[in-house]
Formats: structure tokens, C-alpha cells, sequence
């Protein structure tokens, strides 16, 4: 997505040197699949030395002075998302984004990632809806693949604010494959008001919650 596959990881005296995606250096990358020989192999780690590394991309990454850290984790209440959080713990994290899909079996699973937030510490930003509709390229009709609501339902009943939908949108897919700039590239797309509104309210919510 960023164009950073094949990209090597070199020690500074600081520690590791993330990656960064462009000229400005402003944004910056640190993915385990930096330090694999191959794309095709597969981490096979038990938790202890998968824990361990999670720790060591916060403390021995020379980050520098950062505007956000973002840790990007798949589903789950698993050993990696408490290593993360623990990791995290000391430098105040503002708190998690979690996402979902409207169908009832992904809602329940972002429900208890809701209970790990809680029984962790960890404050909800909110909740984003994704895939949520296909909007017709043609006649802009929105039909809904995969239900509706879901995410702005569990939010009601949890007490979570909810940030927005995204509906599905081929030419955000593939400027995500193309590892192009979509907010820059497809400003009509039906997905870009809803990208941009989520962003504002996170950004909005960012300077309440470190106060």
C-alpha cells in the first residue's frame, strides 16, 4: 500500500531506522516483513519471541518526534494486542480506532475487542463502518452488500462514539494496491467525504484526550 516492500532496515545508534515513504520523510514505517528474507516466508514464533518484538518497535525504533503512531492489528484479544498495549501504556496512548463491517458476525467480534479496550484501560476513539454499501460508479445508487447499520447500532448500545462509513469503492482498492495517494488522486470518489469527516473527528478528538 505504501510501496515499501523490499525496503531494508538499518541500525543507528538510536536503534533500528523505520522506513520512511517519501521525500518529506514525513511518514514512517516499521513492518516485520522488513526483516524476513523472502515476501513468502512466514513468521512461525511463539508468543514470548513475538511479544518481545512488538516491544522492541516501540522502544528500539529511532521514531523521533512524532505527530501520531499508528499500530495497525488484525481482529483479536490475542497475547500480540496485550504486548501492544503494554508496550504503549507509558507513553499515554490516545486510545484505539476499531473498525468493522456491518454483518452481525464482525460486529460481534468488535464487541469484544470493545471488552479487551475496557478490562485493559484503553480508551475507544470510536467506531468506523467499513464496507458499508457499494455505491454505483453509474448512477451512484448504494446497495447495501453486506447489511447495514451495524457498526452505528454497537456503538448506540455501547456507549461508543460512532465516526463514519465507508462504503466499498474500487478505485480506493486500487489505489491502495498501487500504493497511490487516493485523497489526492480520486477527490470525487464516494469514499473520500467519509475518509476525510472520520480523519477530522480523530484529529478533533486527539487534543481532548491528551489535555
Amino acid at each position: 500500500m505504501l510501496r515499501a516492500q523490499g525496503r531494508a532496515v538499518h541500525q543507528c545508534d538510536s536503534g533500528w531506522v523505520p522506513v520512511f515513504v517519501d521525500q518529506e520523510q514525513s511518514i514512517s514505517l516499521m513492518s516485520v516483513g522488513f526483516l524476513l528474507e523472502s515476501p513468502d516466508e512466514a513468521v512461525v514464533w511463539r508468543g514470548p519471541k513475538k511479544n518481545a518484538l512488538i516491544k522492541q518497535f516501540v522502544s528500539d525504533v529511532a521514531w523521533g518526534q512524532l505527530d501520531y503512531l499508528v499500530v495497525d492489528t488484525p481482529p483479536g484479544t490475542s497475547d500480540e494486542h496485550m504486548a501492544a498495549v503494554e508496550a504503549l501504556r507509558p507513553y499515554g496512548p490516545l486510545g484505539a480506532l476499531v473498525v468493522t463491517t456491518p454483518q452481525a458476525v464482525s460486529v460481534g467480534d468488535v464487541r469484544r475487542e470493545l471488552t479487551f479496550c475496557r478490562k485493559t484501560g484503553l480508551q475507544v476513539v470510536g467506531i468506523v463502518e467499513n464496507m458499508s454499501g457499494f455505491v454505483c460508479p453509474h448512477c451512484t445508487e448504494c446497495t447495501n452488500v453486506f447489511s447495514r447499520g451495524g457498526g452505528a447500532e454497537l456503538a448506540r448500545l455501547t456507549g461508543v462514539p460512532f465516526l463514519g462509513s465507508v462504503p466499498l469503492d474500487p478505485e480506493l482498492t486500487r489505489s491502495l494496491e498501487e500504493g497511490r495517494d487516493f485523497i489526492r488522486d480520486f477527490p470525487q470518489s464516494p469514499a473520500f467525504p467519509a475518509l476525510s469527516s472520520i480523519a477530522q473527528k480523530v484529529l478533533s478528538e486527539a487534543p481532548a484526550r491528551l489535555s
